[in-house]
């Protein structure tokens, strides 16, 4: 008999909940117990935040988004904000405990469901002692270790579609229209919805663009009779010698800024450079709702049953990745190392380019005019 233990944290993803679905009932086959900690590392600290889950709990939840079990990403067990008696916040470690109740409740192993910081927060508990292993989640598609990760399929679909709908009315009014996608430090989801959605410009993380680059291409438009334009922007995005654009500080005890208002900052410059109407619009939480789709709903029972298999095997201190259309064990620190980044000699991107859509370095057709007079 093995008593699993399994989280999910940082922000939700669609497959959260198939995850769950394929971990239950592969553990139900080999005769396991399996318990969900709510929120995290709740259900480690309080008991009443501890479920046993059941066939019956899971019953049709690979079709759904969200995750049953509840996530946060403001609960970092070895930074934990806490408000004392003064009133004052103060940072403490409650690792220890999460420990200790690990052990005294007599769990074997914990499956944890989450994206580079989730998995950091895995491979220190993994450092202390606990058997740990790890399911990559974050619909940015930015860990390295992994082909994909589930939730970035839905992102996309769910960015593509808002795209589509975006054409119609950005032509009525022969409007230019600046979509602000997710995307902190990789561009995957603008570079595929982008793409997809027939985007004119594209803006990534990975290439810092310059504003008249941008400008030049909404003004060819019009040269070849179309008067409206769609940009993509991920949120990390910034202009060639700028930042990055945020909101400020985080919540509560968190240090870190959040991202938000490229979007917005790109239209005003092309409202102002080239007095063309443009609005924005930061499609925001709605890329992580919603049901996942066929490739999220079956990369997610995948990565659920390869982590029992895992267990079954002994493997620990590893996350689940895909490589090659095959699950493999990759060990928890390779897994959070780095961020993928857009490689910029792909074939997606040198699609993008062929097919006349604007990165923000250049202008392709400026780019080929040049040519043809030198």
């Amino acid at each position: 008999m093995q008593k699993i233990v399994i989280s999910t944290g940082g922000g939700d993803a669609p497959g959260l909940n198939a995850v769950i679905y394929a971990v239950i009932h592969s553990c139900y086959r080999l005769g396991w117990e399996v318990y969900g900690s709510r929120s995290g590392y709740k259900g480690l600290l309080n008991p009443e935040e501890l479920q046993r889950l059941t066939l019956k709990d899971v019953e049709g939840i690979y079709a759904t988004g969200g995750t049953i079990l509840g996530s946060t990403n403001k609960g970092n067990p070895f930074s934990m904000p806490v408000e004392n008696l003064a009133g004052e916040i103060q940072i403490v470690d409650i690792s220890d405990k999460i420990m200790n109740n690990f052990q005294r409740m007599g769990f074997d192993c914990h499956i944890a469901i989450g994206g580079d910081g989730s998995l950091e927060i895995a491979h220190r508990f993994s450092l202390k002692g606990m058997p740990v292993i790890g399911v990559p989640k974050t619909i940015d598609n930015d860990l390295e270790a992994t082909d994909r990760t589930f939730g970035f399929d839905t992102a996309v679909s769910t960015a593509t579609e808002a795209l589509d709908k975006l054409h119609s009315t950005a032509k009525s009014h022969d409007r230019v229209m600046v979509v602000e996608v997710m995307g902190r430090d990789s561009g995957w989801i603008a570079l595929y919805s982008g793409i997809s959605g027939g985007a004119d410009v594209i803006l990534l993380p990975e290439i810092p663009f310059d504003m008249d680059a941008v400008c030049q291409k909404i003004t060819n438009n019009e040269l070849h009779g179309k008067d409206y334009a769609i940009v993509v922007v991920a949120e990390g995005a910034s202009a060639k010698g700028g930042s990055v654009i945020n909101k400020g500080k985080g919540e509560l005890g968190r240090s870190e800024l959040v991202l938000g208002g490229v979007g917005e900052w790109v239209a005003a410059e092309i409202r102002q450079r080239i007095n063309k109407d443009t609005r924005s619009l930061v499609l925001g939480h709605l890329q992580r709702g919603g049901s996942p789709t066929t490739f999220d709903r079956l990369l997610a029972l995948r990565f659920g049953a390869a982590a029992v298999r895992m267990v079954e095997a002994g493997i620990f201190g590893h996350m689940v990745a895909l490589s090659a259309s095959s699950m493999v064990p990759v060990p928890l620190v390779d897994a959070i190392k780095s961020r993928k980044k857009v490689d910029l000699t792909s074939d997606k991107v040198l699609t993008a380019r062929d097919i006349g859509i604007c990165l923000g370095d250049y202008c392709s057709e400026l780019k080929k005019s040049e040519r043809t007079s030198e």
